[in-house]
């Protein structure tokens, strides 16, 4: 291909380009692996990621095929909300990690999925198939599943261009004094702890957080209902622990109270609720919904029979 991108990072000029450009979709990070990898030439020359493109220069990309899933499935119990030709959609439950990382290289999501549906998509790599977005470790809620590449394309592209909508319910150790607001922070990693994310001002990435007073609970604790406009690692946790409203039982944001162990919180009540997306084969808008956790459900209805504080 003949670069058209002068001043731009080679990096970002290909990760806009589409797939009859590259042959298929190439996420960013894809991209930025295939460069490291010596796999992308300019005028057949190796260049970093951030190199600046001039005009005319030519990029040779080389994708090389699938690698084999090394994976071994596992009987993990799933509830699947819904099932077709094109995608899953189940209601991922909280403890469970989505995909296979340093010291979970068995139990994931990915291999229960692997389990259920053997001819998962694979464009993601290997150890990812099917996997359009992710959510934490402990929130629960609902995640749709691409099943083949066509649809991991078309929901992937969704994702990027916010186009899907996601609604969350979180119970927060904290009562807003408004009804509702609008969290604007960029999000970094924090520059001590690299395992956390943080507010990184002039830094970090746009990061846009909505949300609305649902309950307010006996013992100090509220429930409410929260939409991101941007989806970046641990956004709903860091924004509302930013405004003093951390979510309840979050170990790494939140702070310790007493009265979690009689509220049975062993993990932050943060639940993905709600999602929405264009359907790959239909085009039309379909809508699923994951009924609030147990965990969560027992400590609302204990919040409200307890007397005031």
């Amino acid at each position: 291909m003949k670069s058209e991108g002068k001043g731009q990072r080679l990096d970002r000029f290909l990760s806009r380009l589409g797939a009859e450009e590259l042959g298929e979709h190439l996420s960013r990070a894809r991209l930025q692996e295939l460069i490291a990898s010596g796999l992308v030439l300019v005028e057949g020359k190796l260049r970093p990621n951030d190199y600046r493109l001039r005009a005319g220069q030519r990029i040779q990309l080389t994708v090389p095929a699938p690698v084999a899933l090394e994976l071994i499935p596992e009987p993990i119990a799933l509830t699947i909300l819904h099932q077709d030709a094109d995608l899953l959609v189940i209601e991922k439950p909280a403890g469970l990690v989505v995909h296979p990382a340093c010291g979970n290289q068995s139990g994931t999501l990915v291999h229960g999925l692997l389990y259920h549906c053997p001819d998962l998509s694979g464009i993601n790599g290997k150890v990812r198939p099917g996997i359009v977005h992710r959510l934490d470790k402990d929130t629960s809620g609902v995640m749709v599943i691409a099943k083949n590449d066509l649809a991991h394309r078309h929901l992937a592209t969704q994702f990027k261009d916010k186009t899907a909508r996601k609604t969350y319910h979180a119970l927060l150790d904290g009562v807003p004094n408004a009804a509702s607001g609008v969290i604007n922070a960029p999000i970094g990693r924090h520059q001590v702890n690299r395992q956390k994310m943080a507010i990184t001002p002039g830094q970090g990435k746009e990061a846009v957080t909505r949300w609305r007073l649902k309950r307010r609970l006996r013992k100090g604790f509220s429930l409410v209902e929260v939409e991101i406009e941007t989806g970046r690692t641990h956004q709903i946790r860091v924004h509302l622990a930013s405004i003093g409203l951390p979510v309840a039982g979050d170990r790494v944001y939140g702070k310790k109270n007493p009265l979690y162990p009689a509220l049975e919180i062993n993990r932050q009540c943060l639940h993905a609720s709600t999602l929405s997306f264009i359907h790959p084969s239909t085009n039309e808008r379909v809508s699923f919904t994951a009924e609030l956790a147990a965990d969560i459900r027992l400590a609302l209805e204990r919040l409200q029979e307890s007397e005031g504080s």
